[in-house]
């Protein structure tokens, strides 16, 4: 009997300690869970950053983005959830360890590829003790307004002298020449010309300005690249029958880019153009188009007669010419490469030329895809690129060699076909 009451007490000890133990292991979890949970944005931050109007990125203790508006991923600021550029990363640095409010101007690369940029005015903070925020202001246009403005009146001043004193000269031949029907007809027929020239060359001029003072960032959308291809080569189409030229097209991107559709048709449609005049009649110019690793590349290929490495270095300037006589007789004005330059830099991505005397020429648009548009928020984010992606060419013809693109964007040129 002794027994069993000794028994029955200790087993109630036992309970009562087991319980006590579990209340106290509740206790404690609740406490930890309290002390690690997850740090949150004051109630109605996330709404006045909306309401800003200015770019905005927040970033936790380990430079991680928690949120980012999609001005800031139109600028190139944040790819997914990373912060790009490492000026960023320094002044969140800086503001973490100082706890002072920082402000700076920078000029930070527009995209993956290519030498665009943006200039942006950068304020760093910390809120709610865990996160620190960087408003971005786009300074960019302001910055090159100055910039078009001296390049406009430089190139005006250099390049329309030439045809307008043609023009003066043309007129005072016209006018020495009234008695002779024939002398009036050629210098009439001369002096056409050079006004055609005259105004294409202004007509560039104008469209190259309006190229430098874009600003696509803010003004951008999502583009598909195989309506630009079609809408270039059927305004290329005229050009291409004149010199029985076949225009021909292959591959296609399913993503889509962001920026300005008209800005990528007409620099498509200088490639095309340019590859138009200075390829033989009968051949064929090929367009060629790819999505992959993150980047849309479209290719334009003449079988022309090719570009020594001398002016390869050079064939993207302003004015630049490889033969001045034949693109007075082509009609070139020297600008189309250069807008070409402009339209890709503005867009984040970047141009690559591959040419051979003798071999024609192989120029190569590449373009970040457009992040995020597989989860529905394509529309409202800028472009990102993950990485270079190499270019597979089409065959042109029988009489053209393939071209083969390696994946440091380098070309290769094959055996004959």
């Amino acid at each position: 009997m002794l027994i069993g009451v000794i028994a029955g007490l200790i087993g109630l000890s036992l309970g009562v300690f087991g319980v006590l133990a579990f209340r106290v292991s509740e206790q404690q979890r609740k406490l930890v869970d309290v002390e690690f949970e997850d740090p949150s944005l004051p109630d109605g931050a996330a709404e006045v950053l909306a309401a800003v109007g200015r770019a905005f990125v927040v970033v936790d203790a380990i430079d991680g983005v928690v949120r980012a508006s999609p001005a800031a991923y139109a600028y190139g600021l944040v790819r997914g959830h990373t912060l790009v550029h490492q000026q960023l990363l320094e002044m969140t640095a800086k503001v973490r360890r100082d706890g002072v409010i920082l402000e700076r101007l920078l000029e930070l690369p527009r995209g993956p590829l290519g030498q665009g940029t943006i200039v942006v005015q950068v304020r760093a903070a910390v809120i709610a003790e865990e996160y620190i925020l960087l408003l971005a202001d786009d300074r960019t246009e302001v910055t090159r307004t100055e910039e078009v403005r001296n390049d406009f009146v430089a190139n005006v001043s250099h390049e329309l002298k030439t045809p307008v004193g043609a023009i003066s000269l043309l007129a005072e031949a016209l006018e020495s020449s009234a008695d002779d029907p024939e002398a009036v007809r050629r210098f009439a027929k001369r002096t056409h010309k050079e006004s055609a020239r005259l105004a294409a060359l202004v007509q560039d001029i104008i469209e190259l300005s309006r190229l430098q003072g874009a600003n696509v960032a803010q003004q951008g959308r999502a583009v598909d690249i195989n309506t630009v291809v079609t809408e270039a080569v059927d305004r290329s189409q005229l050009p291409a029958e004149s010199k029985a030229i076949d225009l021909v097209v292959g591959g296609h991107a399913d993503a889509m880019v962001y920026g300005d559709q008209d800005q990528l048709v007409t620099a498509l449609r200088n490639l095309i153009d340019n590859a138009i005049r200075y390829s033989p009649e009968n051949t064929r110019v090929g367009i060629g188009i790819r999505s992959k690793d993150g980047l849309v590349a479209v290719s334009v290929t003449d079988q022309g007669g090719g570009l020594s490495p001398e002016d390869q270095e050079r064939v993207f300037e302003r004015f630049y010419r490889v033969d001045a006589a034949r693109s007075r007789h082509t009609g070139g004005t020297g600008l189309g490469l250069s807008i070409v330059k402009h339209v890709v830099a503005n867009h984040g991505g970047e141009v690559t030329l591959w040419s051979q005397p003798g071999q024609g020429s192989t120029f190569t648009i590449r373009l970040p895809e457009l992040e995020g548009q597989d989860d529905g928020v394509a529309e409202a984010r800028g472009p990102a690129a993950r990485s270079s992606a190499p270019l597979a060419e089409q065959s042109l013809s029988q009489n053209q060699r393939p071209i083969r693109h390696d994946a440091a964007g380098a070309h290769e040129q094959g055996a004959t076909a």
